[in-house]
């Protein structure tokens, strides 16, 4: 790109930066130090307000860059992550946001150890939500490393570790300093610019095509290489039985990961009412339905426009098959337009990746802070001891986060996200549901949901053709795979069900019939909710 892209591009990241720190400031002054103010931002917020905060959360880097790349590449097949984040909202709205609200205070073990023994419990539920949010995170530092790779002609290795750096950097800066508050506006002001910037480059497209979709899936066929194939299932996962299952296992995570996202979750916190959460929840569906359905006109956009080759040529996964549409919808390399149009994508795709790293930073040191640190030293772990803690924990998972974004910085976005909600969907879910809904469920059940989904998938992950033995591999080098699916969750999801029925029917513990029954009517009601 030319210089007119990088000079554009920095102004704008560095004023999305000084806004968001300014509200960092303006949220630590507002701070009164107390553990909910820090959690859950003084549980202040109004159902619009959290539901576009939760919709800042959600459409991360994978949505806006990692989505959009797979639908370019692989047409229909690109799609199914579009449907699965969007029908996993339905999950959250039936089964979880109002309950969840009305169990917890900050975090998933919240809800857990409202009927079980607490240590056991926290630890298990703490070390899944940190496993599963470090996941995210790599996700987003791909992203930033991606933007900043296309930004500087592909040239720039070092600019993209020092980028990924800094963005681990900011996020520690806004989770240590402004806590929840100034996470929620961060988000709210993020999810305003990223749903203009969608809109305005759907519209672009559309222009483009006189308003003629068939005419642009028909471009985009045509430009694909691959016909009316393009259009079809099958592309991508279409090749033989192992990647059909895999397209099975990859929905079947989609679905049901969101439910079990530790920084999602955290967000009911924020709201005074489980009526308010369930509002956000409809807020955020409608915010997010439209946004993915802005995402596939893009994909097929960039297909018809600049065309798959392109997209590969200029990142192998696809991340950079947005950015790239905006410089063609704005007159090209060498126009003004283009120039300006690259420059507010890439700087809103930038906002979009800080502000998702600061909710997950949050949860994850929320995690570590009040159920592991918390559950070891009960005792002497005071309240202004765990807010301390937390922050100290948002460094080190930054910086875990920023070696595995280094290392993983060839993937595709959205593929990465697949694997935290696989992950999630294995660990956190089975625990959730058991927990709310199952009257005999144990301790030791409750323990073997969470360690007989998290360490099966996590284990298949690294067994996976994702870590060896193909050139699209971490390590592709090496060959040492045993498990052919890409994506655990179809293996991993339902052994995380069934160690929590083996566990708590070989469990010698009597289930308290008075805790359950008190955390039925609480979280159906709300009666005693924090």
């Amino acid at each position: 790109m030319n210089a007119d892209h990088e000079r554009l591009a920095l102004v704008l990241f560095g004023t999305f930066v000084a806004v968001t720190l300014a509200i960092t400031a303006w949220a630590g002054r507002k701070r009164r130090g107390s553990t909910e103010e820090f959690y859950a931002g003084g549980r202040l917020f109004t159902p619009m307000e959290n539901g576009f905060a939760i919709s800042g959360d959600y459409m991360s880097a994978a949505s806006f860059l990692g989505i959009s790349g797979l639908i370019a590449l692989h047409g229909y097949d690109g799609m199914l992550y579009s449907v699965g984040f969007l029908v996993a909202w339905l999950v959250v709205l039936m089964l979880v946001a109002e309950l969840v609200r009305n169990c917890g205070r900050f975090t998933l073990a919240d809800v857990v150890a409202a009927r079980m023994r607490e240590r056991p419990v926290r630890l298990a539920t703490g070390t899944s939500s940190v496993t599963v949010s470090i996941l995210y995170l790599v996700a987003q530092m791909v992203g930033a490393g991606s933007l900043v790779a296309l930004l500087l002609g592909g040239t720039g290795e070092a600019a993209r570790t020092w980028t990924v750096i800094g963005v681990g950097a900011l996020m520690v800066v806004y989770v240590s300093l402004g806590g929840m508050r100034a996470t929620t506006w961060i988000q709210i002001v993020k999810a305003v610019l990223l749903l203009g910037g969608t809109l305005t480059l759907t519209a672009l497209v559309l222009v483009r095509f006189h308003g003629d979709l068939d005419r642009l899936l028909r471009a985009a066929a045509e430009r694909s290489g691959h016909g009316e194939e393009f259009l079809a299932p099958g592309l991508a996962y279409g090749g033989d039985w192992t990647s059909r299952i895999d397209f099975v296992s990859l929905g079947l995570a989609l679905v049901l990961g969101t439910a079990g996202l530790p920084h999602i979750l955290s967000r009911f916190y924020t709201v005074p009412t489980a009526r308010a959460a369930r509002r956000s929840v409809v807020w955020s569906i409608g915010l997010i339905g439209t946004f993915y359905l802005m995402t596939i006109v893009l994909g097929f956009g960039a297909a018809a426009l600049v065309g798959p080759d392109a997209v590969r040529a200029s990142h192998a996964a696809g991340n950079t098959a947005v950015p790239l549409l905006a410089l063609d919808l704005g007159g090209g390399a060498d126009s003004t337009g283009g120039t300006v149009l690259f420059a507010v994508v890439a700087a809103v795709a930038f906002a979009t990746i800080l502000a998702v790293v600061a909710g997950v930073t949050l949860a994850s040191s929320a995690s570590v802070a009040h159920d592991l640190y918390a559950s070891l030293r009960r005792r002497s772990a005071g309240r202004c001891g765990e807010v301390t803690v937390a922050r100290i924990a948002a460094v080190g998972i930054g910086a875990v986060a920023i070696g595995l974004g280094l290392l993983a910085r060839d993937l595709n976005v959205a593929f990465l996200v697949g694997l935290a909600f696989a992950v999630a969907a294995s660990a956190n879910l089975p625990v959730l549901l058991y927990s709310l809904f199952w009257r005999r469920f144990t301790t030791r059940g409750a323990v073997w949901a969470v360690y007989g989904g998290l360490v099966p998938a996590v284990v298949l992950v690294l067994l996976s053709p994702v870590v060896s033995g193909s050139p699209q591999s971490l390590f592709p080098g090496v060959d040492f795979h045993l498990f052919p699916l890409r994506n655990p969750g179809l293996v991993s999801i339902p052994l995380g069900f069934a160690a929590g029925w083996i566990g708590t029917v070989t469990s010698a513990e009597t289930p308290d019939e008075a805790r359950h029954a008190e955390v039925e009517v609480r979280s159906l009601t709300g009666a005693g909710a924090v």
